[in-house]
């Protein structure tokens, strides 16, 4: 998967808002027809998505278009799917996921729809709603290839907040525990790694030290649900040319060591050697792809 740095949600049902949010520079918009979309406005909500996507793909826009089908359990996620599934779709975020039967049940629909529409390697983003799934966090990592990304949990009133009961704080600290889980999860597969989202919309100082912490802990990117919030989200997790700088500097430092026959040397006053350059090598080819310089 793309490692989308911001990923922000619209309802479906509002296809202006769609363009609003591809105009913020969004690297990824979810159409979203769970949530966000009225029980009468359901039906409605798929034609529009398709006609939105498909416009917006017409149109060029290099985005990740995703779409948000509503849950297994409401037997509308095959109707969702068949509704907007083509070759302008990139993925899907696929809600209420507990374990990793969950996930092949969204992979035989996507498998279907997809030879069915025309649509190719659709990945999913898994977001962490339920207890179930940080419980089962690891085995819904590994379950499919089609899983590229998961969502460590940070809301107020999602559904999380209430199946654990906690009180969102600025700090962050109730919900640690559980981030770390889907972080770890996502390390050990190879996936995209996303952590929730900030939900004062005016506070873009809190937003920031929220994913700066984000960033610290070893998320790669951030769900959004308001377009002002896109470029802050998208600052902080975009690698700085002298970070570039930093680790490019040490790799040489430490390759120029090795030509010497030295196994460690000394580089801005710290010890390196060639662990520090994988590490470095890994953190620059992450870099390059977020620039768009790979």
């Amino acid at each position: 998967m793309h490692p989308y740095r911001s990923v922000l949600f619209v309802p479906a049902h509002k296809p202006e808002w769609a363009r609003k949010a591809v105009a913020s520079g969004a690297d990824a918009v979810v159409l979203d027809l769970e949530d966000s979309v009225p029980a009468a406005h359901k039906e409605a909500a798929r034609a529009t998505a398709r006609q939105t996507l498909e416009e917006l793909r017409a149109e060029e826009v290099t985005a990740g278009l995703l779409v948000r089908p509503n849950a297994l359990d409401t037997g509308m996620a095959g109707a969702d799917l068949e509704a907007v599934t083509g070759p302008w779709l990139t993925g899907v975020f696929a809600p209420k996921i507990r374990d990793a039967r969950d996930v092949v049940r969204w992979e035989s629909l996507i498998d279907w729809f997809e030879v069915r529409n025309g649509a190719q390697d659709l990945e999913m983003i898994v977001p962490v709603e339920m207890v179930d799934a940080i419980t089962n966090a690891d085995e819904i990592a590994g379950a499919s290839p089609r899983v590229g990304a998961m969502i460590g949990p940070t809301s107020r009133h999602a559904d999380i907040a209430k199946a654990v009961g906690y009180r969102q704080t600025p700090e962050g600290l109730e919900t640690l525990y559980l981030r770390s889980r889907i972080l770890l999860a996502c390390r050990q597969h190879g996936l995209h790694a996303l952590t929730g989202l900030w939900e004062e919309l005016a506070d873009l100082d809190g937003l920031r030290a929220f994913a700066d912490h984000g960033l610290d802990l070893g998320f790669r990117g951030q769900i959004v649900i308001h377009p002002s919030h896109v470029a802050t989200v998208n600052d902080v997790y975009t690698p700085s040319d002298a970070e570039v700088a930093h680790y490019t500097a040490l790799v040489e430092a430490v390759e120029e060591g090795e030509r010497q026959g030295l196994g460690a040397v000394r580089f801005g006053g710290e010890h390196v050697d060639i662990a520090h350059a994988e590490r470095a090598r890994e953190w620059l080819a992450h870099a390059r792809r977020v620039r768009g310089e790979a």
